[in-house]
């Protein structure tokens, strides 16, 4: 198991248990399989019921939770920094000694298919899992993370701890913290806890260090899909739209720059481009976003948007408009200088949060050996030139490679 610490100056303590497992690591015929054992960890382990599980943490003012994405589970708790020493202890608990019971298995399979439902409800949500599914169409990539109902109906308590066996081994799993204290004291923390509740023989706590972004294992590429343009009827009162394309892995350094275009493009600010055209100054659109996904062996970046129908063309050409000047114009050295900064203030901030630091690490530990600091992430960024920015649009964003997908 890889181990990374950060001390803070906070009272509240923060760790968390990244395992390399998810949407794309499940057998075929098993969709949702990663999510619907995320669910089943609080579900009671050899010491603990799963009333134990769920109010120990509570019962300290502190807070518990996971969540599950196509390339890891990740189980986090947030405690007052004396606390820390029974966090972790859960943790591991759950990591190594959940137990499964069929009531409860049963009982949360109920849970997952409502959730699935629910989901469906909500188109803006939905689009993106289906634009995905077809982009990566043939790929472990193409499973939703909630999975199928099809496939979740069938698993059963075996097929569960199977999975649960398979994954949640040392080997694959990454404990960070950040704590007020000494990094030796937590780490003893976390060794303690390891041997108590590990049932592998070769149970060791290693540090992080490689200084080298490489991974342990680099999946093979992924097959790439042609482009596609569908049109779903789904009788919602407004039209969604998705456009989008494959673009970089997390071990391409081309993912500096298109983040930052993303940004630029359609981030979570007021003034990214799409936002300021398509509704501030035309007032077409509710919210238009703009993302990039970021996998072990691919990527993918899209621009959503929802319109009233008759909107729709205006909307996309409007869209097209955006693109076809970052395709081909370069940024002024003042637009790319307030780029930058907007981009660092957000990384800034997002920093700052105990529970954000913790998680990103765990994420930088399990994709590339290491905790990447935030210096070295502010300098990637500020290397970025705008002829870098356009290559980038002219490759992700280019018309031949564009798919769309719409909900009429």
């Amino acid at each position: 198991m890889r181990f990374a610490f950060k001390r803070s100056l906070s009272p509240v303590a923060y760790c968390a248990l990244h395992v390399r497992t998810g949407t794309r690591y499940e057998d075929a015929g098993r969709g949702g399989l990663a999510h619907f054992t995320e669910h089943l960890l609080f579900k009671g382990t050899e010491t603990r019921s799963a009333g134990t599980v769920n109010s120990y943490i509570e019962k300290l003012g502190g807070e518990l939770n996971a969540y599950t994405t196509k390339e890891e589970t990740v189980i986090h708790a947030t405690v007052l920094k004396e606390d820390l020493r029974r966090a972790v202890d859960l943790l591991m608990d759950i990591a190594f000694r959940c137990i499964f019971p069929e009531k409860e298995i049963d009982k949360e399979r109920s849970v997952v298919l409502e959730e699935i439902n629910t989901y469906r409800d909500s188109p803006a949500e939905q689009i993106y899992d289906d634009f995905e599914e077809i982009i990566f169409e043939g790929t472990p990539l193409s499973m939703p993370v909630l999975g199928k109902a099809k496939y979740l109906r069938k698993a059963d308590r075996e097929v569960v701890s199977d999975y649960y066996r398979k994954m949640f081994r040392e080997e694959n799993m990454y404990f960070t913290a950040v704590a007020d204290m000494e990094e030796g004291r937590v780490r003893e923390m976390v060794e303690r806890a390891l041997g108590k509740y590990s049932w592998q023989e070769d149970a060791v706590l290693a540090q992080a260090g490689s200084s080298q972004e490489v991974p342990a294992e680099v999946p093979e590429v992924l097959r790439v899909n042609p482009p596609f343009e569908r049109t779903v009827n789904r009788r919602n009162h407004q039209t969604h739209c998705i456009i989008g394309a494959r673009a970089y892995s997390a071990y391409d350094s081309r993912r500096i720059p298109l983040s930052l275009l993303i940004n630029i493009l359609g981030g979570p600010v007021a003034n990214s481009r799409l936002n300021l055209l398509l509704r501030e100054r035309y007032g077409l659109v509710y919210s238009v976003d703009a993302s990039y996904g970021v996998y072990s062996d691919a990527g993918i970046a899209t621009i959503y948007f929802g319109c009233d129908r008759s909107n729709l063309d205006r909307c996309l050409a409007l869209t097209d408009r955006v693109l076809t000047s970052l395709r081909e114009d370069l940024l002024s050295t003042r637009a790319l200088s307030w780029a930058k900064k907007q981009l660092l203030g957000q990384m800034a901030i997002a920093s700052d949060n105990g529970e954000a630091q913790v998680l990103s690490m765990g994420k930088s530990l399990m994709t590339y050996g290491r905790v990447i600091s935030n210096s070295e992430s502010a300098a990637l960024v500020e290397a970025v030139t705008a002829e870098d920015l356009r290559r980038v649009a002219a490759e992700v964003f280019d018309p031949a490679a564009m798919s769309r997908l719409i909900y009429a």
